[in-house]
């Protein structure tokens, strides 16, 4: 038989009486968790107000401490001429900008056609056109003289294309080769005609054939080119490259050192190092005129310096004798001034002679830039300001007051009664209402620049927003010290009320800690209290338990005296 079922043996249900006196016991349990409830509300409702005070602060932070009141906006008359940048202060006026030369970079142009020529002599029945170096590979095709077609393969030499032509002509027109001007000429007692619509073969372009009206028409410039991606030593320079016979060839621009190997490095291979230094140009290769071009990074009437160091690259490359085409600097005038000179296309303030003002010119011409007070961004900035001060003011009316329904019963907010909460509200009302000390008397309160008090809550309002516009446009200083005047300024004061409330040793982040420490002890002091109920349930159950035994031991012996009285044997 099992006794801790309740009352096998008494018939008496004392479990359910056991859990009716714990319940009992727990009462005051119930009381400390409708007390911890509560101040689980007010915790969470401190903490939301402790944001909300966060939020004005932000607001307060960007009208008191920030360059709000130093915004602008600039307005250009003609973006396709000018684009202008400001900086937070920067100087209010419109300006006349007139744009004369825009600044361009300065390059040296190594002197042309630095390849050797396509072949050394006039015999050029070996030359095959695949090996020739013509700037650019040679395509199979056709190509057509004074009518007639022409076929041409790579792999013909470039006699064999004279005499393809004169066979072709029937001998009206024949061809050369000149190594002296490394020209090709092809000559006829009648005026020749070159090319069709459709000839398939580049050989007429890269022999710088063209038409020109007469009997003799010869290339236009030297054909041959070096190869750019061949070692140097092997590229067919007319000046061979030399880096001194030890792989450590170096030359010099602009002061910063290059190093090449002629044996290893093609033309490409030196032109990315370049590109990759430090020395402020960039090179490229003109296949068209066979040279290399050093340009200026940077815009402007500047130099590019080069020297030979070891090795003869510069020299190889006509760089030592290049052409210098000097860059111009940018120039313009503001307001009919003197002519301000740049490198750059941009002019920072320190040319512009105007504070916090920067222009980038992109076309000559003149045009307006006009510096003005962002006054929407500063509007705004006062807005949000004002909303969220409502707001805050809203959430302590909502979470204090006390409301009553229509039959009688009084409904009081979590914070009702919190004085800290209520003295809250009252010192942020009374910062943006009072007097600002050091101001002139005729602008030293909100209500001179439209926001005031109903006198009815501790709200404000941008009651007129035409008398704020005005006084951004006209007194803007002075709003300015509404807000930032270092003693007693809206926005100073009120950073500094707040941070006594929310900083990091502020009355609300403690008052939080408090309640939370508050909590915690309730949690405590139920575990306590479960403790002594469940202590007391045992020694319930243990009694009753030990009723049960002693009524099963009972009730066995009435069972045995029974048996005994009537001669039954006993159960």
């Amino acid at each position: 038989m099992e006794l801790g079922l309740s009352g096998l043996a008494s018939g008496f249900d004392w479990r359910t009486m056991v859990d009716q006196l714990v319940d009992l016991d727990r009462i005051p349990q119930r009381r400390l968790l409708r007390e911890q409830a509560e101040l689980f509300d007010k915790n969470s409702t401190y903490q939301s107000l402790q944001t909300e005070l966060g939020v004005l602060k932000g607001r307060v932070e960007y009208l008191s401490e920030g360059d709000l009141f130093d915004s602008r906006k600039v307005n250009v008359g003609n973006e396709t001429l000018v684009e202008a940048k400001i900086d937070p202060g920067a100087t209010l006026g419109s300006h006349s900008i007139t744009v004369s030369q825009l600044a361009t970079a300065s390059n040296l142009r190594g002197t042309s056609s630095i390849g050797s020529s396509l072949s050394s002599t006039s015999d050029v029945s070996a030359l095959t056109l695949s090996s020739a170096p013509f700037r650019n590979a040679i395509t199979d095709g056709t190509i057509t003289v004074d009518g007639k077609r022409v076929d041409v393969t790579a792999s013909q030499s470039l006699q064999d294309v004279f005499d393809a032509i004169s066979t072709a002509t029937s001998g009206a027109v024949t061809g050369t080769y000149n190594p002296s001007t490394d020209a090709i000429q092809l000559s006829s007692t009648s005026e020749i005609v070159l090319g069709s619509a459709n000839d398939t073969s580049n050989f007429l372009q890269e022999a710088q054939l063209f038409n020109n009206g007469t009997g003799t028409v010869s290339s236009s410039k030297a054909l041959g080119k070096i190869q750019t991606s061949a070692s140097l030593s092997a590229s067919i320079f007319t000046t061979a490259v030399s880096d001194g016979g030890a792989g450590a060839g170096e030359f010099k621009i602009n002061g910063i050192s290059i190093a090449f190997d002629a044996s290893t490095d093609s033309l490409e291979n030196v032109i990315d190092r370049i590109n990759q230094s430090q020395s402020g140009v960039l090179a490229s290769y003109d296949a068209v005129s066979d040279r290399v071009i050093l340009t200026n990074q940077s815009t402007g009437d500047l130099g590019v310096s080069v020297e030979d160091v070891t090795g003869n690259f510069l020299a190889a490359t006509g760089l030592d004798a290049g052409t210098l085409s000097r860059g111009q600097n940018l120039q313009f005038t503001i307001n009919g001034g003197e002519t301000l000179t740049s490198y750059s296309n941009t002019a920072d303030s320190n040319v512009t002679g105007v504070s916090g003002l920067s222009l980038t010119a992109l076309q000559t011409g003149t045009t307006t830039v006009t510096v003005e007070s962002d006054r929407e961004a500063i509007e705004k900035g006062i807005n949000d300001f004002v909303s969220q001060f409502n707001k805050v003011q809203s959430f302590i009316d909502k979470h204090t007051a006390t409301s009553t329904n229509s039959l009688g019963s009084v409904t009081a907010g979590v914070l009702n009664g919190e004085s800290e909460v209520e003295s809250i509200a009252s010192q942020l009302r009374s910062i943006v209402t009072g007097e600002i000390s050091g101001l002139n008397a005729s602008m030293n309160h909100l209500n001179e620049i439209g926001i005031s008090s109903s006198g009815y809550d501790n709200n404000i309002d941008v009651s007129d927003s035409s008398l704020l516009s005005e006084s951004l446009i006209n007194n803007l200083d002075q709003v300015k010290s509404i807000f930032q005047n270092a003693s007693s300024g809206v926005g100073v004061q009120m950073m500094a009320f707040l941070d006594q409330q929310i900083g990091d040793e502020g009355a609300l982040p403690d008052k939080v800690t408090r309640l939370t420490e508050q909590s915690t002890d309730i949690d405590d002091q139920m575990a306590r209290m479960e403790s002594l109920v469940a202590m007391r349930k045992q020694s319930l159950i243990d009694g009753f338990v030990a009723m049960e035994l002693a009524q099963q031991k009972i009730n066995q012996q009435m069972s045995f005296l029974s048996a005994k009285f009537s001669g039954q044997p006993a159960q």
